[in-house]
């Protein structure tokens, strides 16, 4: 079953914070290859895009386990 439409967008902007704060601190981890540090700025940017598909199947794992619980 697909999640609905209310779960995604409650979801959203902390699934986008989270994957914007991994996103800078792996950037940071990256550093010690030499590649570059990306601005907190950047950070967030990249955050909003890769934040969506972790949304969805976060909203996903959580419709799963609603079902299971209305089994029981």
């Amino acid at each position: 079953m697909k999640p609905s439409w209310t779960l995604l967008l409650g979801l959203y902007p902390f699934a986008a914070g989270a994957m914007g704060v991994n996103l800078f601190f792996a950037s940071l981890i990256g550093s010690w290859l030499g590649w570059p540090v990306l601005t907190p700025w950047h950070s967030a940017l990249g955050g909003l895009v890769i934040g969506l598909p972790a949304t969805y199947s976060f909203a996903c794992h959580i419709t799963r386990l609603m079902e299971q619980a209305d089994k029981s």
